[in-house]
């Protein structure tokens, strides 16, 4: 009869991660825009019927913050004992949700490829070896344990760095820290071995000498691709980590029909969508859940978060565009800023220096140059002069905007909120706008120009 496994996964995440010499917890540094830890949780979460687990410690607050919203359970570590300990901390947890099997792993491996992880358990599944290990071949393997093995090849003990001898620390073979245990031997195990030892603590490789003296041999996985299966400890391998994926977005869009002019330079995050004929110019930045369509290109220096972008628009240089959605055809920039809440239709053009927040402009507006648009509703075809701006703010509330299609705004123009401008109206350059002006009128509030003869002459005193 094939036995029966009930599965969970433990992270350890408790972790300071003084190597990093940073304020921030070590699991809270961000790999190519998301939490190291809150990936990490993402891509176990493919693994089902497995309930994850985060033991949490330094900084514990914002560290079970992503744990739940990953739909994880979390447990304080205190004192931390050392990883051996993070397990056993996790002993009442295991036992109430039934689990047999554990997969430990640390909340530092951002790139873990979890589908070799799920075909590494279902062979320890399908065992009866109290304990596996997935091991990695490093060229230089300076501070990782060593794997030691037996004669017949199994795994003898798992040595420190700091504990070798110098014909262990030989060795090229190192541990990943990614384990599979079955619960009960384990949680026996760590308890046999104790933390009699100079940290005092519980030291989790320590078991596989125990179960290797007792005569259980454990399974071992040498992993093809080490680079993905590193954990992060310093901000030179946080930033390798964030490299790694980076190249291997870039490559996926390039691969998809995406142009991509230097690849080197483009930074595209995990989630964002970009479609086949799209342009990407070098030292562009496209974040969160920003989506491209076909025939968008992106010129250098733009960043573009959360943003959706209909076929063939233009993006200039330097342009930061946020929580934005552009129609077909616009035209962005260069040097323009659009804000949360920004929606333009077919057709804009958003020239140099222009920023919206919460606009919505119509089919065709164009706002060329200088210009703040907030909290405004701007009608189809509709032009605003360069140095407008809606002054949407009362220094207590925020007040709406809302110009009809075909109007006229007139260079230097302020539009005091609320205020409403009709279809077809005209507002003459140098304008403030404080009531509402009728379709088809001309507002205009200058003072009526007048010229002094002879003035230059006489201030020079010359006359």
């Amino acid at each position: 009869m094939k036995k029966t496994s009930r599965k969970a996964i433990v992270v350890l995440a408790a972790g300071k991660g003084t190597r990093m010499k940073s304020p921030r917890a070590k699991v809270l540094h961000t790999v190519l825009g998301k939490p190291m830890l809150g990936r990490v949780l993402e891509q176990l979460k493919a693994i089902e019927g497995a309930p994850l687990v985060v033991v949490v410690g330094h900084q514990k607050e914002a560290v079970a913050f992503i744990s739940r919203a990953a739909g994880a359970q979390t447990v304080v570590q205190e004192p931390q004992l050392g990883t051996g300990h993070a397990l056993l901390c996790r002993r009442d947890a295991l036992e109430k949700l039934g689990a047999t099997e554990v997969l430990l792993v640390a909340g530092d491996v951002p790139l873990l490829p979890v589908e070799a992880m799920q075909t590494y358990w279902g062979e320890f599944s399908a065992s009866n070896a109290p304990a596996g290990v997935v091991t990695l071949r490093l060229e230089d393997p300076s501070g990782y344990g060593r794997i030691v093995r037996d004669a017949r090849g199994g795994v003898k003990a798992i040595v420190e760095q700091k504990d070798a001898s110098p014909k262990e620390l030989a060795i090229h073979e190192v541990n990943s820290g990614v384990y599979l245990f079955r619960t009960g031997e384990i949680m026996e195990a760590l308890l046999k071995v104790g933390r009699d030892n100079s940290q005092g603590e519980y030291y989790l490789p320590d078991v596989f000498a125990l179960f290797h003296g007792n005569g259980a041999p454990v399974l071992s996985w040498q992993a093809g691709d080490s680079e993905r299966w590193l954990g992060v400890n310093s901000q030179a391998e946080l930033a390798r980590a964030n490299e790694q994926l980076r190249a291997m977005v870039v490559k996926r869009l390039m691969d998809s029909g995406v142009t991509i002019l230097m690849p080197d330079t483009v930074w595209v995050e995990e989630e964002v969508a970009v479609a086949p004929g799209c342009l990407l110019h070098p030292f562009t930045r496209l974040c969160g859940q920003t989506k491209l369509a076909s025939g968008v290109e992106v010129r250098a220096y733009s960043c573009l978060t959360d943003v959706v972008l209909g076929e063939g628009t233009l993006v200039k240089e330097h342009c930061v565009l946020e929580g934005t959605k552009a129609g077909q055809g616009c035209i962005i920039g260069p040097f323009s800023r659009t804000r949360e809440g920004t929606s333009l239709d077919e057709q804009v053009h958003l020239g140099n220096f222009v920023e919206t927040k919460k606009a919505a402009l119509g089919k065709g507006v164009k706002a060329n140059h200088l210009s703040y648009l907030g909290d405004a509703t701007v009608g189809a075809g509709s032009n605003i002069g360069a140095g407008t701006i809606t002054c949407n703010y009362d220094g207590v509330h925020k007040h709406p905007t809302v110009l009809g299609e075909r109007v006229f705004i007139g260079s230097d123009t302020q539009l005091v909120a609320p205020v409403k401008v009709g279809d077809g109206a005209y507002v003459g350059a140098g304008t403030t706008v404080t009531k509402e002006v009728p379709p088809g009128a001309l507002a205009i509030s200058r003072t009526p120009q007048k010229n002094i003869e002879g003035w230059a002459d006489r201030k020079k005193g010359k006359g």
